[in-house]
């Protein structure tokens, strides 16, 4: 008689990665047989009231190429992954009973509609089913900050620099060993197309400043390239307001957005390049931004939903617009500002555009036009191929003046363009009319 195999499933995410992911390496570690599951939320491409769906080509085309990758290295690692296209509420109950599973592990979300799935989700399992979350897609682990969430503060500049001085990131997991031999599922699961989520296949733009594939091993390689064969790390805090090409930033953002890299191994990456090879302010400002990003999350961790919500977290009030035919100029790049446009277009082309870019169009949306500024969150959501919650979410409240800048800035779009774009390259390339 066959003995049974004590099964875990683990609910991916965004956080599409076998190696420094705390679901595979704790149910590897202590069960026979892992299988992973990944759906594609069904509410997810449904039409929203602003006229488009949550998640829009390039990142469900950026996502599909993840998984592809993933279940290629899972596969190695005699893990069966499963993809649907059904939602996580019907999905993980379904396969728990279907497996027998003796356990669920997940990566913890906070937000709304996330933390109710979640809570859906698990509302429907047997009590004997052992459930297992983390948090695992922070620089800085929530029990080593110093100070607890309800206090994190207001400030970017003073959470940082505590965390610089009193906090420590703990070292990624390492890549699990293989499973046994009899681990894997007999029926192959396939991954769907383009076109099983409503959108017609595309060519990636020749122009984009991201035209690079989803999965782990790319995003290495891109890290490999970018730290250690061009070294262009040294130069980042020179570079990384550029406008023009693949190498002006670091390029992370939509791996980190769906967790194919995490933060802790771009850190350790880091420090290893300025050990070996050279420590300055661009070594420093890489980790910098992933301290920034780390701050958002901290700040929808403490302050929920009022992250949504129009004032903000400052609850501040505005007279704010919601004209659609405005919100449709600024989607297609034909304001008065050729700045903003050549920006705007370059999103609706490519799913991409530079951090100095998105500071300029969301100011300019949401100070110089008055339009609600979750109208411009929520077309950065659709179309964004590195769209992650908390930092949309947290720099759109920051450029609104209703989230942590105590400042209140508003960019001076026309200066922004004489600086950053001194030759008018940027400008000229997406202004022209015969675009691809």
């Amino acid at each position: 008689m066959q003995t049974k195999l004590k099964t875990a499933l683990v609910w991916l995410k965004n956080d599409l990665r076998l190696t420094d992911q705390q679901s595979f390496d704790r149910a590897c570690r202590q069960y026979d047989r892992v299988v992973a599951y990944y759906t594609f939320e069904p509410d997810d491409y449904l039409e929203t009231d602003w006229g488009f769906s949550k998640t829009g080509k390039f990142r469900t085309q950026f996502i599909l190429e993840t998984l592809h990758s993933l279940k290629e290295e899972l596969s190695q690692h005699r893990i069966s992954l499963i993809v649907e296209t059904q939602s996580a509420t019907d999905g993980i109950p379904y396969w728990i009973n279907q497996l027998q599973a003796d356990a669920l592990f997940f990566q913890k979300e906070w937000t709304d509609e996330e933390a109710i799935r979640i809570e859906s989700v698990l509302s429907q399992l047997d009590k004997s089913v052992a459930v297992y979350s983390y948090y695992d897609q922070f620089l800085y682990h929530p029990e080593d900050l110093p100070f607890p969430i309800e206090e994190i503060p207001q400030v970017f500049t003073v959470f940082r620099k505590k965390c610089e001085k009193l906090a420590t990131v703990r070292a990624p997991t390492e890549t699990p060993k293989p499973l046994g031999i009899n681990s894997l599922l007999e029926e192959e699961f396939s991954i769907p197309e383009l076109k099983d989520l409503g959108f017609e296949p595309f060519e990636k733009h020749p122009y984009s400043a991201f035209p690079f594939q989803g999965g782990t091993k790319n995003a290495m390689d891109h890290l490999n390239n970018y730290f250690w064969e061009s070294q262009r790390l040294s130069f980042y805090k020179k570079t990384r307001n550029g406008l023009l090409g693949t190498d002006y930033s670091s390029k992370f953002s939509p791996w980190l957005a769906n967790g194919a890299l995490s933060a802790r191994m771009i850190y350790q990456e880091v420090k290893r390049y300025e050990r070996e090879i050279r420590k300055n302010d661009s070594t420093y400002w890489l980790v910098f931004e992933l301290i920034w990003r780390d701050y958002f999350k901290y700040i929808s961790l403490r302050h929920g939903n009022q992250i949504f919500k129009l004032e903000g977290i400052l609850n501040k009030s505005y007279n704010w617009k919601t004209h659609r035919k405005y919100f449709n100029q600024w989607i297609q790049g034909q304001t008065s500002e050729p700045f903003v446009n050549a920006n705007m277009i370059e999103l609706e082309k490519t799913g991409f555009m530079s951090n100095r870019g998105r500071q300029n169009v969301g100011s300019y949306f949401a100070k110089t036009m008055l339009m609600d500024w979750r109208m411009g969150a929520a077309y950065f959501e659709h179309q964004l191929i590195d769209y992650d919650v908390h930092s949309n979410w947290g720099n759109w409240l920051y450029v609104s003046g209703v989230g942590n800048d105590p400042r209140d800035r508003k960019f001076n779009v026309w200066v922004q363009a004489e600086r950053y774009d001194v030759k008018g390259l940027y400008q000229k390339r997406w202004l022209q009319k015969t675009l691809f």
